[in-house]
C-alpha cells in the first residue's frame, strides 16, 4: 500500500514539482472520502493538481468556473420540457462527475456556492423535488483566491465545514521553480498521463480506511484536542463533533498511506493543520492569525497521552 501511494505521489510530482506534502494530503483527503479546498494565489498549480489527480486515478473530471453570474442550475443541472414525451427530462450538470473542480469558488455568490452543500454532504442533489444520486467515488476540489483580492465572496462557515481539508501550495522552492522554467510544459505532461490506480482500486482503499485501528488512548487524545479548542480563549469557537470525526478519518487515511494498520498520535498531528485549520479562527479582538498557526497552537496546548 505504501509503495503504491509512493509511486502515485511520484507521478503527480512530475506535474506538480516540489509539493509532495500537499500531494499526500490531497490523496489522504480523497481516501477518507472528503473534499479538498486549495487556497492560494492564481498560477501556482491548483487546477493542475486537480486534473492530475483525476487522470491518474482514472476518474471522470469536470471543471466549473465559478463567476459572479453563475446560477445553481449551471452546477446541478436543469429539467427541460420534452415535447414528444410530454414530460420534463432532467439534464445533469457538471456536478455529476467523479472529480469536480470548483474553480475560484469564492468568486461566485453565496447562492451559487450553496448549490454544492447537499452534493458534498449527502452525495446527492435534489432538483424540483426529485433526488438524484451522485457517482461513487465523488470528490470536490475547490480552489479559492485570497479574500483580499477584488471580486471575492467569503465562504460561509457552513460551506467551509463541508471541506475535510484545506491546503495551500505556495510558491515553489528555487530548485523546483528552475525545473519548471527549464522543463517541459506541464500541460503536455498532463496529456501523456495514464491512469495508475483505477476507480475500483480506489473504492477498495477507501473502504479499508474505516478499518484502520484507533486505540482508546488515541481517542482520548483526539477528544482532548476538541475540548481544548472549545475551552481556549485563543479561538472564537471550538471544533464541532463533525470536525472530530473528520480528523479521525484523515488520520486513518494517513496511517494507511504509510503502511500502518493503527493510527499513531503523529498521524493525527500530521493531518490536523489541514483538517481543522479552516475551522478555527481567533477572537474578533485578537490579531489575525494563519490557519496553520492556530492549529499548531492547539497541538502544542495538548500533551500526547
Amino acid at each position: 500500500m505504501a509503495d503504491e501511494i509512493a509511486r502515485l505521489v511520484a507521478r503527480i510530482g512530475q506535474v506538480i514539482v516540489g509539493k509532495e506534502a500537499a500531494i499526500r494530503l490531497a490523496l489522504a483527503c480523497l481516501l477518507a472520502r472528503g473534499h479538498l479546498l486549495i487556497e492560494d494565489l492564481p498560477g501556482v498549480g491548483k487546477t493542475t493538481l486537480a486534473h492530475a489527480l483525476a487522470t491518474l486515478l482514472g476518474l471522470r473530471y469536470q471543471r466549473i468556473q465559478f463567476t459572479s453570474d453563475l446560477l445553481p442550475s449551471d452546477i446541478v443541472g436543469v429539467s427541460v420540457f420534452d415535447r414528444p414525451s410530454g414530460a420534463f427530462l432532467f439534464h445533469p450538470g457538471p456536478v455529476f462527475a467523479e472529480v469536480v473542480l470548483a474553480d475560484e469558488i469564492n468568486r461566485a455568490t453565496p447562492k451559487a456556492q450553496s448549490a454544492l452543500l447537499e452534493a458534498m454532504e449527502e452525495r446527492q442533489v435534489t432538483v424540483e423535488g426529485e433526488t438524484h444520486a451522485l457517482p461513487d467515488p465523488f470528490f470536490v476540489i475547490a480552489t479559492q483566491n485570497p479574500s483580499y483580492q477584488v471580486g471575492t465572496f467569503a465562504l460561509p462557515e457552513s460551506q467551509l465545514d463541508r471541506f475535510l481539508m484545506r491546503v495551500s501550495l505556495g510558491y515553489p522552492g528555487r530548485a523546483a521553480e528552475r525545473e519548471l522554467l527549464a522543463g517541459e510544459d506541464r500541460r503536455q505532461i498532463l496529456e501523456r498521463l495514464e491512469p495508475a490506480l483505477g476507480p475500483g482500486r480506489l473504492r477498495a482503499l477507501q473502504s479499508t480506511v474505516p478499518r484502520v485501528h484507533v486505540s482508546e488512548a488515541l481517542l482520548d487524545y483526539c477528544q482532548a484536542l476538541l475540548e481544548a479548542s472549545r475551552a481556549s480563549a485563543r479561538f472564537s469557537q471550538g471544533l464541532s463533533p463533525r470536525a472530530g470525526l473528520g480528523l479521525l478519518r484523515s488520520a486513518r487515511a494517513w496511517a494507511l498511506m504509510h503502511g500502518r494498520d493503527a493510527v499513531l498520535p503523529e498521524d493525527l498531528q500530521a493531518v490536523l493543520p489541514a483538517t481543522v485549520g479552516h475551522r478555527l479562527s481567533p477572537p474578533a479582538e485578537a490579531e489575525p492569525a494563519l490557519p496553520d498557526t492556530l492549529a499548531r497552537l492547539l497541538i502544542a496546548s495538548v500533551p500526547i497521552p
